[in-house]
């Protein structure tokens, strides 16, 4: 097993953490922990992402192995997405950083109005 260390400045831990502390990967995973979805479903759970920008963090997601993408035999076809094992297991703390983030917003906040 190879020792990472994100202070080194060629350490994949970095790309990783690039990865998944971007706000749309963290939301799409949120929203992908409460099961399968279908695109349109994803578009309409996260509020201000445009099409695209779902598009390139399901495929981004995708390709780190973090989300399936599988295609649905329907009239028309549809496509479902969901976490994989990998991805499920960001579940505990990207849930606990969403957490923090809507428990201290206000306090953030006010340091930035107290600011002269």
């Amino acid at each position: 097993m190879v020792a990472h260390d994100v202070f080194l400045a060629d350490c994949p831990a970095r790309t990783t953490l690039d990865l998944i502390a971007d706000t749309w990967s963290v939301v799409v995973i949120v929203a992908l922990g409460r099961g399968p979805a279908r695109y349109s479903e994803l578009r309409g759970a996260v509020g201000g992402i445009s099409n695209k920008m779902l598009t390139q963090t399901l495929r981004r997601l995708g390709d780190n192995g973090l989300v399936e993408r599988r295609a649905l035999r329907t009239a028309p076809p549809g496509t479902e997405y969901s976490l994989t094992d990998l991805g499920r297991s960001l579940l505990v703390p990207v849930s606990a950083l969403t957490r923090w983030a809507e428990d201290n917003s206000a306090a953030l906040l006010d340091a930035r109005e107290a600011l002269p």
